[in-house]
């Protein structure tokens, strides 16, 4: 049975290497979808939202050590299926250039790639619209 959840973090990590941001996608199992996207994941009862980012990261990427945690990148509204209206609030988290990522078993691959791939995999508009924010806030 679905927790009861009214809010959703989206955290989009990226590091720095030879100069250009190379962004992390997750895949989904087949069983939640079967694309690629970033961390995703809901907000527990009594956690602040960057409390929630951080812990998303950890579950699904098993990244620990951040360099910074870039709040309100992005917010949107979406439908879904067993939750109803959700909001979801979009981070970004730059990492060391060497950091690796060790996935949850609710993806079935990952790859590390920059802006333009990123935007060419990425399946809902809302992440890409997170993805082009960050750019804006962290790149410019």
């Amino acid at each position: 049975m679905p927790r009861d959840r009214v809010a959703q973090v989206e955290v989009i990590i990226f590091k720095m290497v030879e100069g250009k941001p190379q962004f992390l996608l997750l895949k989904r199992v087949p069983e939640r979808g079967g694309f690629w996207q970033p961390v995703t994941g809901g907000v527990d009862e009594g956690e602040d939202l960057a409390e929630a980012a951080k812990r998303e990261l950890l579950e699904e990427t098993q990244i620990r050590e951040i360099i910074r945690l870039i709040e309100d990148v992005h917010y949107f509204e979406f439908e879904s299926i067993g939750f109803g209206q959700l909001k979801e609030y979009v981070f970004g988290v730059e990492v060391a250039a060497n950091t690796e990522a060790i996935i949850s078993d609710e993806h079935s691959e990952m790859k590390w790639c920059g802006l333009e791939e990123s935007l060419e995999t990425l399946l809902h508009e809302n992440n890409k619209v997170g993805f082009r924010k960050l750019g804006e806030l962290a790149f410019q």
